[in-house]
């Protein structure tokens, strides 16, 4: 954006799409927060009219619209930008949040999952990069946020292939869309990718399960408050890509300079330490081809929290021991 403080100014525009559940709905939440004007989009109708009662009694100044819809209906897409354009004459931010996932081995599962998944969580960014462009270009300012993950964007593990494989494209589909603005002579609009690991929202509840096998713990998780904090500072400091949670950075390094040793370990702990034994999970097809309704929520029920308050107590204990250690190393040893 033009300014550091830009999206803290009443009358910022914000659209955010999958604002129903997750991390979607802890962004809303936090640009309401500002007194940012937000255009909220999802499938669930009734979870998405939830968070518009939110957003609207977070702040004394605070705007919002619930437009309910499919992103990987480009037509929908264009209707939630005209909503805002109707409503608010701008959009300032458009974060594409929306996503959905399924386990499974990539030949197990059935090529119509794969096909809705690619249309959610790559078209669905592309549809919603089309509505909100012709806006930001016109306007001649615009930040574009495109929510993606370490898996895929830096590293990889087993029974997840199909949604890393879409979170790489976001990659490489934001690295070309900054080229050909840069193309255009379109400097004002900004786009920028967010890659988190783990976070602890309902997605692997909601996502598609072809394994059979129940997911029986997470990786290091992220709150979604604190994705949600990430992505307000790129729409505040746009930056190309920002990275977020416990091993952010130290993972896709050691996977970059190292892979023969990460991987085997990745693909040792998502077999053994991650899932159940077979046939401890039912063969579903999640939230890919209905809404989460009821389920909608913002955490995972994970406790990222805690577990983020537990590696950094750790973390301060570590250093704690080292200064003793380093200070009695340090003391001069009597004649």
């Amino acid at each position: 954006m033009r300014s550091r403080s830009r999206t803290r100014a009443y009358g910022t525009v914000v659209v955010v799409t999958g604002a129903s559940s997750g991390i979607g709905r802890a962004v809303a939440r936090a640009f309401a927060r500002r007194g940012v004007t937000t255009v909220l989009t999802a499938r669930s109708a009734d979870a998405l009219a939830d968070v518009e009662q939110e957003c609207a009694g977070a702040h004394p100044r605070a705007r919002s619209a619930a437009v309910p819809a499919d992103v990987a209906d480009a037509g929908a897409m264009e209707g939630v930008a005209r909503t805002a354009l109707d409503r608010y004459g701008r959009i300032d931010v458009w974060v594409n949040a929306a996503g959905v996932g399924t386990l499974g081995l990539l030949d197990r599962v059935p090529p119509s999952d794969a096909r809705r998944l690619w249309e959610v969580n790559v078209l669905g960014v592309l549809n919603g990069v089309r509505a909100a462009l012709p806006v930001m270009r016109r306007q001649g300012s615009g930040v574009l946020i495109d929510v993606s993950s370490v898996l895929g964007g830096a590293v990889e593990a087993p029974y997840m292939g199909l949604y890393a494989a879409s979170k790489a494209a976001l990659v490489t589909l934001d690295d070309v869309l900054r080229q050909e603005l840069a193309l255009t002579g379109d400097d004002g609009v900004r786009v920028c990718t967010v890659l988190p690991t783990g976070v602890d929202t309902p997605f692997f509840a909601h996502a598609a399960n072809r394994t059979g096998r129940r997911m029986r713990s997470m990786p290091p998780v992220a709150t979604p408050e604190r994705v949600a904090r990430a992505v307000l500072g790129a729409a505040d400091r746009p930056r190309r890509r920002v990275l977020v949670g416990p091993g952010a950075r130290l993972l896709p390094l050691a996977h970059a300079v190292a892979p023969g040793l990460v991987r085997p370990v990745i693909r040792w702990r998502t077999e053994h330490a991650y899932l159940d034994g077979h046939g401890t999970a039912a063969v579903t097809t999640g939230g890919l081809y209905t809404p989460s309704g009821d389920t909608a929520a913002v955490s995972g029920g994970h406790h990222g929290g805690a577990r983020t308050a537990a590696r950094r107590t750790a973390l301060l204990a570590a250093l704690a021991a080292a200064a003793v250690l380093v200070g009695r190393s340090a003391r001069p040893r009597p004649l």
